[in-house]
């Protein structure tokens, strides 16, 4: 059998301001913090991952809080992010909704092949509420979104590259990704190409956007870090880390991330990838029912607690 990915497992973004990020994902997008942690290769920054009610694997946004500029947009990195919504009437909801909380949002019209609607955070993070009656909402109690209005998950996820053909050789003959159609992008110049993985739908769609014209962008807050595609287990991912070797692709190896296990390389355009298991997820290390309570540390930092929690500003 092929080896494929199942979808999009979760995308990292990037925050300078954590305080107004934890406000604005969990009470306006009323999405759940599943884990507060903090950057395992950075730890004075905080690692913020929101999901849905039971921190399932593909509904994972995540941030990494950095002091930097706002990023200058442009070629070689995510443009925008797909999150998921149930129907068109939940999608006019959140029109209403968004623009009662002073955030602006697009015209709803199908895009690419989905019925949809743009808005931005307030750092300029592009995304796109995307319908997808296939899936159901597992929502969190506690949200201030009704449970029925509440976001699924991730995906599509949209690449902005300058020139198609080295991109589409990666997913497809080492990601082992279908291109399975195309649109002219209707905002500006360019087409758009889109690329299935696994079982496809929106959960498991990559878009890429081909604009020659753009500059390369500089990243920095409202900007997209990676974006991660899903794997069972370790055994599936060390197949992968063999595959992507194979094809000569400089890549991290594994890397135990403790939430998940994960391989990085980056795509021919600079974009960075990762492949992450699904297990064993965020519950690991706390209750379900208290995620993202108290900083989570991985047993490999719990024996400087003492000294990255002095490090952290506080983030209410």
């Amino acid at each position: 059998m092929t080896l494929q990915l199942g979808g999009i497992h979760h995308l990292t973004a990037v925050t300078a301001d954590a305080p107004r990020n934890l406000k604005f994902y969990t009470e306006t997008l009323g999405m759940r913090l599943i884990k507060k942690t903090v950057n395992q290769d950075d730890t004075t920054a905080y690692h913020l991952f929101y999901g849905d009610g039971v921190a399932s694997p593909g509904a994972d946004l995540t941030f990494f809080d950095f002091p930097t500029l706002r990023e200058q947009r442009g070629n070689h990195t995510v443009g925008r992010t797909g999150l998921r919504v149930d129907s068109e009437e939940t999608l006019k909801w959140w029109k209403e909704h968004l623009e009662a909380q002073k955030v602006s949002a697009s015209g709803i019209k199908e895009r690419f092949g989905h019925i949809s609607m743009d808005f931005e955070d307030f750092e300029g993070q592009r995304f796109r509420l995307v319908v997808d009656g296939s899936n159901k909402v597992i929502p969190w109690a506690k949200s201030p979104v009704p449970a029925d209005k509440q976001i699924i998950g991730l995906g599509p996820i949209t690449l902005s590259v300058p020139k198609l053909e080295p991109t589409d050789a990666m997913l497809t003959r080492v990601m082992n990704m279908r291109q399975v159609r195309h649109y002219p992008a209707r905002e500006r110049g360019g087409e758009t190409f889109v690329y299935e993985m696994g079982p496809g739908g929106p959960a498991a769609e990559l878009h890429v956007s081909v604009d020659p014209s753009l500059p390369r962008a500089r990243p920095g807050a409202g900007g997209v870090h990676h974006v991660a595609f899903r794997t069972p287990d370790q055994d599936t991912l060390r197949e992968w880390i063999e595959r992507v070797n194979s094809f000569g692709i400089r890549s991290s190896g594994e890397v135990e991330r403790f939430y998940f296990t994960s391989l990085y390389f980056r795509e021919p355009n600079g974009v960075l990838f990762e492949i992450a298991t699904d297990v064993p997820g965020f519950a690991a290390d706390e209750p379900m029912e208290s995620l993202g309570e108290k900083l989570s540390l991985p047993p490999f930092l719990e024996s400087r607690r003492a000294s990255i929690e002095a490090g952290l500003k506080p983030l209410v």
